[in-house]
């Protein structure tokens, strides 16, 4: 099944550069993932990472970087990954919301494609995900930072829970995949 869903910003956190982020989500196979981020505006009024190796990195959100959070089930354990247009990536495993973190060894790193125009960029990253239990449905956060050329943030997400940005708060996995 391919889903093609929005992301909105948050209230706070307007954008000027950006009109709109739309990502394409299939589960191809039980323990895999496909996502499709389309962002649509003025590139050139974007910070973009540079294109460089698809190496595991920390912190990436602190620039552009597309991200994905999901849990299986009903459970409180939950992944995050994060792609960076640069293709390095990152990803984390929390037992809770927001405690337990720790980098699972396991992942295969994802592949991911970058193209860049002048009105939009894409990116694709194909997910491995034999470690996440396949025998329920996945919950998904789908988000974004986007960090404008001067430095401005806007935080973009399928759903947003009330108060601050929180790409981690339950209320954010609004997006539910079947079982494959």
């Amino acid at each position: 099944m391919d889903t093609r869903t929005t992301l909105k910003p948050h209230a706070d956190t307007p954008c000027d550069v950006v009109s709109g982020i739309s990502v394409g989500v299939s589960r191809p196979s039980p323990g895999a993932l496909v996502l499709t981020y389309l962002v649509t505006g003025l590139t050139g009024n974007l910070r973009l990472p540079p294109s460089t190796a698809p190496t595991r990195t920390d912190e990436l959100w602190r620039t552009t970087c597309l991200e994905v959070f999901i849990r299986a089930g009903s459970g409180a354990e939950y992944y995050e990954f994060n792609f960076a247009p640069s293709t390095q990536w990152a990803a984390y495993r929390f037992t809770g919301y927001r405690e337990g973190m720790s980098a699972p060894n396991a992942i295969r790193p994802p592949r991911t494609d970058v193209t860049v125009a002048a009105q939009n960029f894409e990116l694709k990253a194909v997910l491995d995900l034999q470690l996440i239990p396949t025998n329920a449905p996945w919950h998904l956060a789908l988000s974004a930072v986007i960090e404008e050329a001067n430095g401005r943030k806007s935080y973009w997400a399928l759903a947003h829970p009330p108060g601050k940005p929180d790409f981690h708060h339950p209320d954010g996995f609004a997006l539910e995949l079947p079982t494959a």
